[in-house]
């Protein structure tokens, strides 16, 4: 019996193409790559665009072990850093006289009232001393903690927002020395700590031949204690809980100036370099860092439901049947 004439025509078509009889034979380029391989390589593009768009969206759960150490990395970093920065004294002088002249002339300069004022109740100042010392440290790690136990989906955001207010804090310690109202040349400040003899600044006392006593502007006890009290507002539960979180930021503002060892403009500072801190972290995860999901999307995902294989036989077995 013959073939199919149809089957006859397509071994004539293909005959003429492998000859180049073809009118639609192309020559093959020999750098080019099949199509199928231009589809995987495309697919998987497309597929790591795909697991970053999710992981700006829905941060995974970072690993413990890695966050501590990136923290005390960071936190060794900048303590360099911000002591290497050399003390200008003469600059630093320079720049508190204009701080200052600047708020007289805008009617705010009332530090060293507040100064004074508080420095004549020895229980009180001696408390925000031990405040100014201790609290910028232990509430900021105590905030971090609860970020990742209670809400891990935005903790990386919250954390970048941080990190990076404090980098820009950095360059402003470096191109901004400012000496302190409590060093400032006939300014008539009162150095709490000194003047009591507690321990409550790097700056003073024999801590500071260690520290940079010029690094003043801006103010990172306000820029990491109104991260603090924003992070509690917004995500604490208890309405008492959220009135403390704004309530922090407040009260360091009354100790930072109280104790003299910033002015009103550098606390002005510090809120400006979180705003940028906050704006980067909106930029990078697409979405502001407490709005994010409290837990990572893949982590509250349902699991499919499996059945074992022996459960299934019966009923393939009766279907036959």
């Amino acid at each position: 019996m013959g073939e199919p004439t149809e089957i006859q025509q397509r071994r004539t078509e293909r005959a003429d193409a492998a000859h180049g009889d073809g009118s639609d034979a192309r020559p093959a380029s020999p750098g080019r790559l099949p199509d199928g391989a231009t589809r995987v390589a495309r697919s998987r593009t497309a597929a790591l665009r795909g697991r970053i768009r999710d992981q700006r969206r829905s941060p995974a759960r970072p690993r413990l072990w890695f966050e501590l150490a990136l923290i005390g990395i960071s936190y060794w970093i900048y303590s360099i850093v911000r002591n290497a920065v050399p003390e200008q004294a003469t600059t630093a002088q320079k720049h508190t006289t204009w701080i200052w002249d600047l708020e007289q002339h805008l009617g705010i300069a009332v530090e060293r009232s507040i100064n004074h004022g508080v420095d004549s109740v020895g229980w009180l100042i001696t408390g925000m001393n031990y405040y100014y010392a201790t609290l910028h440290f232990v509430v900021t790690i105590g905030v971090l903690v609860w970020l990742y136990r209670r809400h891990p989906g935005r903790y990386a955001a919250a954390r970048t927002v941080l990190f990076v207010t404090t980098a820009i804090a950095l360059v402003g310690f470096y191109f901004f020395p400012l000496a302190p109202p409590r060093l400032m040349t006939d300014g008539g400040f009162i150095d709490t700590v000194k003047a009591h003899g507690t321990w409550g600044s790097m700056a003073s006392g024999p801590a500071a031949h260690v520290s940079n006593q010029y690094a003043a502007m801006p103010s990172m006890h306000i820029g990491w204690s109104m991260w603090c009290g924003l992070a509690i507002f917004f995500l604490a539960r208890r309405t008492w809980v959220r009135v403390l979180g704004l309530l922090y930021p407040a009260a360091t503002l009354v100790v930072i100036v109280s104790t003299a060892n910033h002015f009103w403009m550098d606390a002005v500072g510090g809120e400006i370099c979180l705003a940028v801190g906050f704006l980067a972290a909106r930029w990078l995860y697409h979405s502001w860092a407490y709005r994010l999901p409290q837990v990572p999307d893949r982590e509250t995902a349902e699991e499919p439901i499996t059945v074992p294989e022996q459960w299934s036989e019966p009923a393939v077995s009766s279907a036959r049947r």
